[in-house]
């Protein structure tokens, strides 16, 4: 009888506890909200007229937690700036750097890609190189998009300093080197990882001297990093070579050899970096 009196027991305190977990789910079930958007930031879409269409732009602004709400920030632009790109890998970097005191607060401006290896490519004689692309040779025409309309735009809608940089892996890289050595004067910092430099049998590296030789002294800075990628290394090797000769007056300048990371795994590691050499907060002394 005593064994009995106890398994009515037990099967009572499961009822009870199986009630008691039913009424719980349907409590919170009736609290629960539907999902919504989550957002970091905003976009805008700019009509080009070097580029012949739409392009979707996205922004992320990272102020430390002392920086006014209206104060001008420096701009960041970023190629391969979609949301299913980087652009949410980098602005993670500059809302962790920024809010741990590593690097000063900054705006992100993220470009979309559409036809991806014709922005960021010069012109190629290569046969391979045109194996990788139907579309080539299109930098001139975005480099044109950046500084004609672009920047402008990033200017009237938001609060910015005179002070810009570009930032780029791979392709994107390649970019960034390219505008350096034609066009030193559109940005102050140039971050560029993993450059795929060996693009049209490696014309630019071989230009690179002659390109510098034709820039007078600024102040400017170029933050080049090189995975174990074997031929893209050599390349970044051979730029580090002719800056040690011939880098212009003025020109702050670092490479950093990263042999442990590979082409795949190298942007978020070397930005890191780059942007707490390039981007660091200035000094005070109290």
């Amino acid at each position: 009888m005593r064994r009995s009196r106890l398994s009515l027991f037990t099967a009572l305190l499961l009822c009870l506890g199986a009630n008691h977990a039913v009424a719980q789910a349907s409590q919170t079930a009736a609290v629960t909200s539907s999902a919504t958007p989550l957002v970091i930031g905003e976009s805008f879409t700019l009509a080009s007229k070097a580029l012949g269409e739409t392009r979707h732009i996205n922004v992320y602004v990272a102020r430390a937690w002392d920086t006014p709400p209206d104060a001008p920030l420096p701009v960041l632009y970023m190629p391969d700036g979609g949301i299913q790109e980087d652009f949410l890998h980098v602005a993670g970097l500059l809302q962790v750097s920024v809010a741990n005191g590593t690097m000063r607060p900054f705006m992100l401006v993220g470009i979309q890609n559409t036809e991806r290896r014709r922005d960021l490519t010069g012109p190629t004689d290569n046969p391979e190189d045109r194996k990788i692309a139907h579309v080539v040779g299109g930098s001139a025409a975005y480099r044109s998009f950046i500084r004609d309309e672009l920047m402008p735009e990033v200017k009237r809608r938001y609060r910015t300093t005179p002070e810009t940089a570009i930032v780029g892996e791979s392709l994107a890289g390649l970019f960034v080197v390219e505008t350096f050595l034609l066009e030193p004067q559109l940005f102050d910092h140039y971050l560029a990882f993993d450059p795929s430099l060996w693009w049209n049998r490696s014309a630019l590296p071989a230009q690179a001297a002659a390109l510098l030789a034709k820039q007078g002294p600024g102040k400017h800075s170029l933050y080049l990093a090189s995975s174990s990628e074997k031929g893209i290394a050599i390349e970044v090797q051979r730029m580090e070579d002719i800056l040690r000769k011939q880098a212009p007056a003025g020109l702050l300048w670092h490479v950093e050899k990263m042999p442990d990371e590979t082409h795949g795994t190298i942007y978020q590691p070397a930005a890191l970096k780059a942007f707490r050499a390039v981007f660091r907060p200035a000094v005070t002394i109290n």
